[in-house]
């Protein structure tokens, strides 16, 4: 345990989150957190009564925070106490925030579990301090390459927190993760059957990446998600597993349900992205010794962290919002997916922007060229707008180059909320379908709840 920068830290965090909540609830969620480390770095490892098997990390490109909420819901249904990140603040100060919270002004930890959604990047960083018992790693793909660069550097960083000891649970579909169970003692592992949303890719511009152990091409047969799927490397032995310990399988999408093993669980969104957060977190869960039954009834009341799926009306007219994760291809592809299965005619809504973190600003749009658009535009969009204060002819471009008829295309160069409304107005659709950023999307929602 630590001394008195410990003390001074834990107790001005705490200050500072009750003023916090006092003056600006909702409101610098992760400040309290960033001071106590300001004043004692190594601030993550000083509790007391923390046990070091009851810690859970769940890391990766994308599925964190679903996953982590969803495991967090079942612990809880359990009557298991859990401190848990669920505002999805995942960098060092998101968990030194959430550590103390649930400890006393005696830095005693008053809950049994930590389960905590983290930064890949700062996984190392964190794990220093507190490291987990149970690691999940739901995917390593390309993101943010301004500032992560290449999955390979991702992966190193992943790498570089591991212990022998770690018990590691990994999609059974996904390359990098896959070859990571060769670096620990113990992996579980987690995937999903080939089910009606499967498909294969043969276009021209079809590429793969390269098999994490020996470099030669990865060869998928299938894609449940976009590069997520039963695979093998084309030289060396690394390839899925046709019976991973934890498998989705009977998947029925009309009547929203799934099975792993004997047990029938809900599917409360059908979007196949998210069998992959509800696997794992379901996989993490019953290691823990929670029974499928507490499961599956932690599922059926699961809602949702906000912003993932949301709805609103104007005009007679319902807009469907998607959230994606800005310059991942994965997700943009998923949400495109997720539009086309929908065969209804309607207006496709596209607000990519500028991503506002560190300068140079990035207003690179690469991430939609390396997704395919062919299921969407067969799809019966009617009319296709983006709008964009930066990025709005970038998009509409992609759209072009995947044959969209420039006559389709409106564009919109404004982030106006009024603007872009009054666009979406003029046409006869009742649906609309939004791709944006979250605030984008508050945004609008604002407007139209003030009108």
């Amino acid at each position: 345990m630590g001394g008195i920068k410990f003390f001074a830290a834990l107790w001005l965090a705490r200050i500072c989150r009750f003023l916090i909540n006092l003056l600006a609830p909702g409101r610098g969620t992760t400040l309290p957190g960033s001071l106590a480390l300001k004043i004692d770095p190594g601030f993550i490892g000083h509790f007391r009564n923390i046990d070091l098997n009851k810690v859970v990390y769940i890391t990766g490109t994308n599925g964190k925070s679903t996953t982590t909420n969803l495991l967090a819901a079942i612990l809880k249904k359990a009557n298991i106490c859990v401190a848990v990140n669920l505002e999805g603040a995942n960098l060092a100060a998101g968990v030194a925030v959430t550590l103390l919270s649930h400890a006393s002004l005696r830095g005693r930890f008053l809950a049994e579990y930590i389960v905590m959604e983290t930064d890949e990047r700062f996984l190392p960083v964190i794990s220093r301090y507190l490291p987990p018992a149970r690691l999940c790693v739901t995917n390593i793909q390309k993101d943010q390459v301004q500032r992560n660069g290449e999955p390979d550097i991702i992966y190193g960083k992943i790498v570089e927190s591991l212990k022998a000891e770690t018990v590691l649970f990994l999609n059974n579909e996904e390359p990098h993760t896959v070859s990571l169970a060769a670096l620990v003692d113990k992996s579980i592992f987690y995937g999903v059957e080939e089910n009606a949303k499967s498909f294969v890719k043969r276009g021209f511009f079809t590429t793969t990446m390269p098999c994490p152990r020996c470099g030669a091409p990865i060869r998928f047969m299938r894609y449940n998600i976009d590069n997520i799927g039963s695979f093998a490397c084309s030289r060396c032995a690394l390839a899925s597993s046709s019976a991973p310990a934890y498998f989705a399988h009977n998947i029925d999408y009309p009547a929203h349900t799934f099975m792993v093993g004997d047990q029938t669980y809900p599917l409360p969104y059908d979007a196949p992205y998210f069998l992959y957060c509800y696997i794992a977190a379901i996989a993490i869960a019953r290691d823990i010794g929670v029974s499928p039954e507490i499961c599956g009834a932690a599922l059926a009341d699961f809602v949702n962290i906000d912003g993932r799926l949301e709805e609103m009306k104007t005009g007679g007219k319902t807009i469907h919002y998607i959230r994606m994760k800005q310059e991942n291809p994965e997700t943009l592809q998923s949400a495109l997916n997720y539009i086309a299965a929908d065969q209804r005619p309607k207006i496709f809504l596209l607000g990519l922007d500028e991503l506002v973190d560190f300068h140079p600003h990035y207003t690179n749009t690469f991430y939609a060229f390396d997704c395919d658009f062919d299921k969407l535009i067969d799809s019966q969009v009617a009319h296709y707008i983006c709008f964009s204060g930066t990025v709005a002819y970038d998009a509409a471009n992609r759209l072009v180059y995947a044959g969209v008829p420039k006559d389709k295309i409106t564009v919109l160069p404004t982030n106006d909320d009024q603007a872009i409304i009054t666009e979406v107005e003029k046409f006869d659709c009742d649906s609309v379908y939004l791709i944006t950023w979250l605030y984008k999307f508050k945004s609008l929602y604002k407007y139209l709840q003030s009108r």
